[in-house]
């Protein structure tokens, strides 16, 4: 008889977001569905009636549980606790009855309300684990958002996560550098993200520009950056830097003006239709982060020839970047360390030239075809 595809299902809130764990998703299973033939369903519990922002593959089957968890959202902290609980227990309900009726070889969480009773599910699939942030950074509050209780919930909930994880099949991290910080795990195994577009092109490295993207969002460190900056332009006059994100830019326009930046060569923009065509137009990419978990745009920007400076943050710049090879890693929120990184760059276009050669080469590990591959092992070898 011939073998049955690997029937495998993936848990996550939702697919209507343009958002990087959606991407990834999509992705992903677009080319197990289309390439290993697997029998792909998808189970979402939000966004019952909305479409997907990313196209899937007509083979994959999706199923919305419609428990609208986003609900808590409008909730005082009182009825929070109440609705949640609510909800979690029909989650579990309607989630085991899928599983039950599925059958999947393989049930694969990303590490959402699931992670608390997947493994306690008994239909009889191997349970894996995917992380898509860092360890440190999981959960983690903006700054300002913190406070003694929130750091006690947060302490005693990684506890009852770790407990969680111990009970996968295994348990899947971006990087390398992250698979080392958990520590208490023994089922850890390191798998990146794949880069979402692939190109032949390599940006010529003509355009006197510097480009960062990335949410406006305390951990994109987009201040740092504006205040590196406030050191380059005034060394590097025909230089310009472009920034693309979502989110609110107003506080960073406010530092931007306390700095005396000129916004003819400071661009705060919104997202980009088309961040291909700028990193083309762009000649050296900076990541100013205070953490990743594996930054997909440092990916997307060395696909098209583009050498990187950045943070050495957690996690992930460490596994990429090579020091002196295809980028420059700088000590993290060293702002004077990133300013004479870019300003060394950009005034040599022989390394720059050497670097783009070298970021190019390196993003081909990131290709789909090479890491679904690793993923194709992953699942044959539980």
């Amino acid at each position: 008889m011939p073998k049955q595809p690997l029937k495998i299902v993936y848990c996550t809130p939702a697919l209507y977001m343009a958002g990087g764990v959606e991407r990834v998703l999509t992705l992903k299973a677009n080319y197990f569905a289309e390439h290993f033939g697997y029998d792909i369903t998808i189970i979402l519990t939000e966004g019952k009636d909305k479409p997907l922002f990313y196209p899937l593959s007509d083979k994959i089957k999706v199923i919305n549980l419609d428990i609208n968890f986003e609900e808590l959202w409008t909730c005082s902290f009182v009825k929070k606790v109440y609705v949640y609980l609510a909800k979690q227990r029909i989650y579990k309900k309607r989630l085991t009855v899928e599983l039950m009726r599925v059958r999947p070889d393989i049930t694969i969480s990303l590490l959402r309300r699931e992670i608390n009773f997947l493994t306690s599910i008994h239909d009889g699939s191997k349970k894996i684990g995917e992380l898509h942030v860092n360890r440190a950074n999981y959960r983690n509050f903006e700054k300002g958002d913190s406070n003694l209780f929130k750091n006690l919930f947060a302490k005693f909930w990684m506890i009852s996560l770790v407990s969680h994880l111990q009970q996968l099949n295994r348990f899947v991290v971006l990087t390398e550098e992250d698979k080392l910080a958990w520590s208490e795990l023994s089922n850890v195994v390191s798998i990146p993200n794949p880069i979402t577009f692939e190109t032949e092109m390599i940006s010529p490295l003509t355009g006197k520009r510097v480009i960062a993207v990335g949410r406006y969002t305390y951990q994109k460190g987009f201040d740092l950056l504006l205040k590196a900056w406030s050191i380059v332009e005034k060394q590097c006059p025909e230089w310009s830097l472009v920034i693309y994100g979502a989110g609110d830019r107003t506080p960073y326009i406010h530092i931007a003006e306390e700095l005396g930046l000129d916004n003819n060569r400071c661009r705060l923009n919104s997202n980009t239709s088309d961040i291909f065509n700028e990193y083309m137009n762009s000649s050296l990419m900076v990541m100013s982060s205070r953490f990743e978990g594996l930054s997909m745009v440092m990916l997307e920007a060395m696909s098209c020839g583009l050498p990187v400076v950045s943070f050495a943050c957690p996690c992930g710049p460490k596994d990429v970047i090579t020091n002196e090879v295809n980028g420059l890693l700088v000590p993290k929120e060293d702002v004077y360390q990133l300013a004479r990184s870019m300003i060394r760059v950009m005034s040599s276009p022989q390394l720059a030239k050497k670097m783009s050669i070298e970021a190019k080469k390196k993003s081909s590990d990131f290709r789909i075809s090479v890491l679904a591959d690793r993923w194709k092992y992953l699942f044959e070898s539980i």
